[in-house]
């Protein structure tokens, strides 16, 4: 079993548990994800990003990827396939050649 089903069997196992199960739809899963997200974007707010509580960025950061995981088992997405198709078209968007180093967007390389 790679790590990412035992992640997947482990957070639905846990919100089957708490019959979790009604309140998550994909509207109310991404919503959640953006809220986490927020937190963890709050962690940083105001500070040196060398300053951030690296305990807080953990358990924001573990949020976000639980929310990320129950959005894909919903839509029955393999995020291992769905992570590596973007990269491939990103790949196609920022060839090294043009983007190594650059933080310009890809129509501006």
């Amino acid at each position: 079993m790679s790590d990412l089903e035992e992640l997947r069997k482990a957070i639905v196992e846990f919100t089957q548990e708490r019959d979790w199960d009604q309140f998550h739809n994909g509207k109310d899963l991404a919503l959640a994800l953006s809220i986490e997200a927020s937190e963890l974007n709050e962690a940083f707010l105001w500070k040196d990003a060398n300053d951030v509580k690296v305990e807080k960025v953990k358990e924001e950061l573990a949020d976000i990827v639980n929310y990320a995981i129950l959005i894909a088992d919903k839509y029955n997405l393999d995020i291992k396939q769905i992570v590596l198709d973007k990269l491939k078209r990103n790949a196609e968007k920022y060839p090294v050649d043009k983007a190594y180093g650059s933080a310009k967007k890809y129509n501006e390389l």
